[in-house]
C-alpha cells in the first residue's frame, strides 16, 4: 500500500502537472471504483484544481466551487501519468482523469478491487473520511505520546492504525521499529516518556529520509515504481537477509495476507516472535531465540 512518503511524492508530481488546471473529464471504466453518487462524478468536469493534499493515505484534489475529489489507492492501486486522452485498458485499468496537460490513469492489480474515487462537496464531508490519526511529521512530542497512549496496543498495530497515526502502513512501520530498536509486540502501555521520544525520532527520521530519497529518484518525472519493497530498506521484505546494523538474519511474522519483518538481535534481545501458524504446527520444536534458530541450521 502506498504510504505517507509515496503519497507525498505523488502529490508533488501532480502539483507540477495539474495545479491551476481544470478537469476536462473523468472516465470511470470499472463501476466498483466509484464510491460516491452525490454530487455526480461528472460534476467535477470543468472545475479547476486549486490544491492537493494528503488525507491519511488518500490523495485529495481540491477543486474550485468547494468540491473535493478523493482517490484512495488502498493496497494495489497505482497512478500513471499519460498523454491526454490515453485509453484506460486491460484488466487493471479503473478510471482516468483528463486534463489539457495529460491524463491521470488509475490502475489496480489483483482481483480484489479496493481502490476508490469519491467526490464530496464540503469540508465537512471531506472530514468525515478522515480516520483521525495524528500527522506523524507535524505533531509535537506530547501529542505523539498522547495518541499512542490512548489504547494499550502493540507498537506495530498502533503505528499502522489510521485512527492513531496517519499515513503509516506495514512497510514503513517495520523500518521505523527497526530504527528505534523496539519490538513490534511492545505494548504502548509499558512505554516510558523516553521510549516515546525515541520512537518519535525514528518516525520522523525514517519518513523524512524516504521522502527525500523518493523525491531524488523521481526528479521531475512521475513516480511509476511505487512499491512496498524497496532497495535500501533495512528489514521490510528482507526475510533471511542480514540486518544492516548487526548482520543477524532478518526474521518475519506472517499474518493474514501480510508479513512483518524485524531483527531479533536489534529489536527483541534475540527472542524470536511467534509466527502463529508455524508455532502452532511445530509446538515445542519452534525456536524461541535467535541462538536456538542458528543452532538448528
Amino acid at each position: 500500500m502506498p504510504e505517507l512518503p509515496d503519497i507525498t511524492i505523488y502529490i508533488e508530481a501532480l502539483e507540477r502537472r495539474v495545479l491551476r488546471r481544470p478537469i476536462a473529464a473523468i472516465r470511470i471504466r470499472s463501476p466498483f471504483v466509484l464510491r460516491s453518487f452525490d454530487p455526480p462524478i461528472e460534476t467535477a468536469a470543468g472545475h479547476e484544481v486549486t490544491g492537493l493534499r494528503r488525507l491519511g493515505k488518500r490523495i485529495v484534489f481540491c477543486l474550485d466551487g468547494g468540491l473535493f475529489l478523493v482517490v484512495h489507492l488502498m493496497i494495489a492501486g497505482r497512478l500513471h501519468w499519460k498523454t491526454s486522452g490515453a485509453a484506460v485498458t486491460g484488466k487493471i485499468g479503473l478510471a482516468a482523469i483528463d486534463f489539457s496537460s495529460g491524463t491521470l490513469v488509475l490502475t489496480e492489480a489483483g482481483t480484489k478491487k479496493r481502490a476508490s474515487i469519491q467526490l464530496v462537496s464540503s469540508e465537512a464531508a471531506l472530514a468525515a473520511l478522515d480516520r483521525g490519526g495524528i500527522d506523524p511529521l507535524g505533531c509535537d512530542a506530547m501529542a505523539f505520546a498522547a495518541a499512542l497512549r490512548r489504547e494499550n496496543r502493540t507498537l506495530k498495530r498502533a503505528l499502522t492504525d489510521p485512527r492513531i497515526v496517519s499515513g503509516i502502513g506495514n512497510s514503513y512501520s517495520d523500518e521505523i521499529l527497526h530504527r528505534a530498536r523496539m519490538s513490534p509486540f511492545l505494548l504502548t502501555g509499558r512505554m516510558t516518556d523516553a521510549d516515546f521520544a525515541t520512537l518519535r525520532d525514528a518516525v520522523r527520521a525514517v519518513l523524512g529520509e524516504w521522502i527525500e530519497r523518493l523525491r531524488s529518484e523521481t526528479g521531475q518525472g512521475f513516480p511509476e515504481r511505487v512499491t512496498a519493497f524497496r532497495e535500501g530498506m533495512a528489514v521490510h521484505g528482507r526475510y533471511g537477509k542480514p540486518c544492516p546494523a548487526c548482520g543477524a538474519p532478518v526474521q518475519r511474522v506472517v499474518y493474514v495476507e501480510n508479513e512483518m519483518n524485524y531483527c531479533a538481535r536489534c529489536q527483541t534481545d534475540g527472542r524470536l516472535l511467534a509466527d502463529r501458524a508455524l508455532s502452532r504446527l511445530l509446538k515445542d520444536d519452534w525456536p524461541r531465540t535467535l541462538e536456538e534458530l542458528e543452532d538448528g541450521d
